[in-house]
């Protein structure tokens, strides 16, 4: 971080990013988008998986929940620890912008008390926030999916023909259906994003951007009564009784800073709280990514891909398509994948001998690093291996969390790096069937950037830019999501006229710094054949083996 400007004309925002697991404060100069002092936080009660924390009973498959105090610790702890190490007069920070997963919900009262924090809800698993990853609503997904279908429903398309399990709807449904108790309880079902920006102002304002891509709102309706009765007869008035709220326009100002929130932060009471965003699509300004053809594939745990453009059409498995859902003015997509960082974490956690570590650990490097060097140097396709990066379902194109992992080519010669490395070409290869996908539908791609903490990885950038056959420019900035959210509290607060003039002035990209080996690239265009067709015969119904193990996995745990 640099060091913060003398001069008494400097005035400074704070961008706030909720990740999955950890919470991140930055303050940010307004003038040039320097990056002056941070401030992170590990939830304290992580992401529960397995079991519930409030009662240690054992969570079913496919569950991920959080403790939505763990959010409002993040504000306690990251801003005065960025402002201290800003080193500037907190009065003079005039703006906050917040970014945060999606579509990660919280049931609450009519005031916005969580549901779990009432004594008698503290043991039921429905009662707490439901994360982006949990998948166990895939049945009311799929129901969705075919009555939308089977009436004909205008906005379904605008999703790539599917609606998925992550979404407001269908955990909104399976919350019904397991619970009802709770869902007559319950008076908002609220994103997590609007939920801590109500937090922040005392105001419930639901932004654009997860209200179009999470909650099926388009051209300014919800899906209607008729469609969600026959979903279930207890859930036609779902979206107007649980999710209808005021909408905020990206940009704009949801309220002002609470007298309580101020205490929290140490920030001034009454300034601009912007809008709340979604961490992938808060990003694209944070890269100078406001134009048509430019996307961003934010990569972390999870790859989310945004882009802009100025027409508007159908894209098979898109995650949506929504007016001004980025930048006012233009059409934002989202694709996306639901397995990428995590999926080498998985990797070197369960299934990396402990010698390995040893040696990393030997060496002062981390045993992602360690894995790297020992493949980076194999020809591409030595080690014999192609994967499907399904671990944790498939996003885009396919929208189907009941999708698993596979790799094939494994031999008694077979090393534990070649798999790391195949695991990362596997995630390569599933991007650029993102990107094939809507350059066929007419959404032509014309830019990659790369944005999120797997940037550190040049080989692995390396292998992207080889597999796409495109040019990879770097968000010049580790806080991109933190960053993105500073420029929308600028605006918010009035600096700039709109995201755009912010993003020019605050944003940072370093272009083109990796371009593709052709010798490699040509060696990639194989391997990506055969994993096309793998694609397609496990994903597209040719053999659903995978959705058979899964049924009985679930089978046997009940």
């Amino acid at each position: 971080m640099s060091t913060a400007d003398t001069n008494d004309d400097e005035r400074y925002v704070v961008g706030i990013d909720y990740g999955t697991l950890s919470g991140r404060a930055v303050v940010v100069r307004v003038s040039d988008g320097a990056e002056l002092g941070s401030g992170v936080l590990e939830y304290p009660h992580a992401v529960m998986d397995r079991t519930l924390v409030a009662s240690g009973a054992a969570l079913p498959p496919e569950w991920a929940l959080q403790v939505p105090s763990d959010y409002v610790d993040v504000l306690k702890h990251t801003v005065p620890a960025a402002l201290a190490e800003a080193g500037i007069d907190p009065s003079k920070v005039i703006g906050v912008g917040t970014d945060f997963t999606a579509c990660t919900m919280v049931p609450t009262l009519a005031d916005g008390t969580p549901l779990n924090e009432l004594p008698e809800y503290a043991d039921r698993p429905h009662a707490y926030v439901k994360l982006w990853k949990h998948h166990a609503a895939q049945p009311q997904a799929d129901r969705i999916n075919r009555v939308a279908e089977e009436r004909g429903e205008a906005w379904l398309p605008r999703y790539g023909g599917l609606i998925s399990s992550e979404w407001e709807f269908a955990k909104g449904l399976q919350l019904l259906e397991e619970d009802p108790e709770l869902y007559n309880r319950m008076d908002h079902w609220v994103e997590a994003a609007d939920w801590i920006v109500w937090q922040l102002t005392g105001e419930y304002v639901r932004n654009a951007c997860t209200a179009g891509y999470k909650g099926i709102w388009q051209d300014g309706e919800y899906p209607s009564s008729d469609f969600l009765a026959a979903l279930n007869p207890d859930f036609a008035d779902f979206a107007s009784s649980k999710v209808e709220h005021r909408i905020g326009q990206l940009g704009d100002a949801a309220g002002r800073l609470s007298a309580e929130a101020a205490a929290w932060t140490g920030l001034p009471e009454g300034i601009a709280v912007a809008v709340g965003n979604v961490d992938a699509h808060v990003t694209a300004p944070a890269a100078r990514a406001v134009k048509p053809g430019q996307m961003v594939a934010i990569m972390g745990t999870s790859t989310c891909h945004v882009m802009n453009s100025d027409i508007l059409k159908e894209v098979p498995g898109m995650c949506g398509v929504v007016d001004g859902g980025i930048v006012s003015g233009l059409y934002g997509y989202e694709a996306g994948q639901s397995g990428v960082g995590d999926i080498f974490a998985w990797y070197v956690e369960n299934q990396v001998p402990a010698h390995y570590r040893e040696a990393a650990d030997a060496r002062g490097i981390s045993i992602h690093q360690y894995l790297t060097e020992l493949s980076e140097h194999q020809p591409v396709g030595g080690h014999g291996l192609l994967a499907l990066d399904w671990n944790n379902g498939n996003r885009s194109v396919l929208v189907d969390t009941e999708l698993s992992g596979l790799l094939v080519g494994q031999t008694l010669a077979t090393r534990a790096e070649e798999i790391y490395r195949a695991l990362l070409e596997s995630t390569a290869f599933g991007t650029r069937k993102i990107i094939e996908t809507f350059n066929a539908s007419g959404v032509e791609v014309t830019e990659f950037i790369v944005a999120g903490g797997l940037i550190k990885n040049a080989f692995l950038m390396q292998t992207y830019s080889d597999i796409l056959r495109l040019p990879i420019s770097i968000l010049a900035s580790t806080q991109g999501p933190a960053l993105g959210s500073a420029i929308h509290a600028a605006v918010a607060a009035g600096a700039y006229p709109d995201v755009l003039a912010a993003s020019d002035a605050m944003g940072r990209l370093d272009e083109a710094v990796y371009v593709p080996n052709e010798a490699n690239a040509d060696a990639y265009d194989a391997l990506y054949a055969d994993y096309s067709e793998l694609h397609d015969y496990f994903g597209r119904g040719a053999n659903d083996v995978m959705k058979r193990l899964k049924t009985a996995r679930k089978k046997a745990l009940a």
